[in-house]
């Protein structure tokens, strides 16, 4: 799916976005940070910590039940904040159709349960990516155990990293569920999800989108995805950790039974039964995560101040910029996986260096200041595809620049130098 900016969209002035980032200012070995781990966890600007601090300071109170002045306030924060999070996805009913979890994790797991546990039966198929994060397989293959066996088929990539989908048909015949992530943590891969959920929905199945990537570095609408349920993270989104959105359509969400029991999610309990709330409500047992709620709504508030599609253009340029100097000072030593520069791709760039450990890579660039994640980045199967055990994961934000490609390309170097 190619992700491309309007034309003539405005530049960002990335030296002045930095300095709304407290932890750009650390220095570390001695050396100014540069912070290249966003597909893990993004910083957050001082707005969303300022928002998430003056909630603490003047109107923390638990929501929903109490009808004192700052209960009522809190509430109306937390349920600002689901409209908010659902608007900038393109919900066409926020209020009614985001649902708050803990992650992306818990959305899934979260979907898999309610929606999976009621629809799925033994001996039925359902069709994920070989790209897919471990949250949107393992739930899957925890269902299959517990009910006797799905048929859990996958589509391939090529050798580009992207969706080989010239069997698309064949694969989706049959089944009863689709679940795609909408842009890979390992390679940066933003694959054509309207395209599938198309042939998905021709074939009589749902689509489960895993947003988590791509909601946060491009513009993103549910209806022109042709998803059914898409879920992300605020800790991606430049939010606080701890607080997740699922977006699933009113009727799934209705015809859904809870998934979690407890306060906050039910209209009655008896001793012998009980009532469900309707949803959002029915999902969202106990307390909720009410401050980061808060600080969801600023960060998103901060992304669409600065605009969603000036923040797809500066990271499509400089991922660009970044594969050409990679390739350019390192050639043939350096292997990053995934596809070639173009609107297909976003600002992830999992790399393998010679013959050097990625987590060997990771400590020589620490000692340069540079973040970078080392490991399988929870994509085990794929790891296995691209024949390796882990890669060193570069990923870019808004405040990402030229001179951070600069220090990753001088950090690799001394550990090509270091380890011969």
């Amino acid at each position: 799916m190619a992700v491309t900016p309007p034309a003539g969209t405005a530049p960002l002035n990335v030296e002045a976005l930095r300095k709304d980032f407290p932890l750009l200012t650390r220095t570390v070995h001695g050396r100014p940070i540069v912070y290249l781990d966003s597909a893990s966890s993004a910083l957050q600007p001082r707005s969303v910590i300022d928002a998430m601090t003056a909630y603490y300071e003047t109107t923390h109170a638990n929501v929903h039940r109490g009808v004192y002045a700052t209960a009522e306030a809190a509430t109306a924060l937390y349920e600002r904040a689901r409209v908010v999070a659902g608007r900038f996805i393109g919900a066409p009913s926020p209020a009614h159709e985001i649902v708050f979890t803990k992650n992306t994790t818990e959305s899934l797991n979260l979907v898999a349960h309610s929606w999976g546990r009621a629809n799925l039966r033994a001996g039925d198929a359902i069709l994920l990516t070989e790209m897919e994060h471990h949250a949107n397989i393992v739930p899957w293959m925890i269902l299959s155990e517990e009910i006797g066996g799905l048929d859990i088929r996958y589509i391939p990539i090529d050798g580009d990293g992207r969706l080989a989908l010239d069997d698309l048909d064949a694969l989706v015949d049959g089944v009863k569920l689709v679940g795609i992530s909408a842009m890979s943590n390992v390679l940066g891969t933003i694959p054509p999800v309207a395209r599938v959920a198309e042939a998905a929905h021709r074939a009589g199945a749902i689509v489960v989108v895993d947003g988590a990537q791509l909601v946060p570095h491009a513009p993103v609408d549910v209806t022109a995805l042709g998803a059914d349920f898409l879920a992300f993270s605020a800790h991606k989104t430049m939010g606080p950790t701890g607080i997740g959105v699922l977006w699933g359509r009113a009727a799934l969400l209705d015809a859904m039974g809870p998934f979690l029991g407890g306060g906050g999610m039910i209209l009655d309990v008896k001793l012998d039964s009980f009532r469900p709330a309707p949803p959002p409500a029915r999902f969202e047992a106990g307390t909720p995560p009410i401050a980061e709620a808060v600080g969801l709504t600023a960060a998103i508030q901060y992304l669409s101040d600065i605009g969603i599609d000036r923040i797809r253009a500066h990271e499509l340029a400089l991922t660009n910029h970044a594969l050409a100097r990679l390739d350019e000072k390192l050639g043939a030593d350096c292997r990053v996986f995934g596809p070639p520069a173009g609107p297909d791709r976003g600002g992830v760039m999992s790399l393998a260096y010679r013959d050097v450990h990625a987590h060997d890579l990771a400590q020589v660039l620490d000692q340069f200041g540079v973040c970078v994640r080392p490991g399988h980045h929870c994509a085990k199967p794929l790891m296995r595809k691209l024949g390796v055990q882990a890669t060193a994961r570069a990923s870019l934000s808004l405040f990402s620049d030229e001179h951070d490609i600069e220090v990753l390309i001088e950090g690799l170097l001394e550990a090509g130098r270091l380890f011969g």
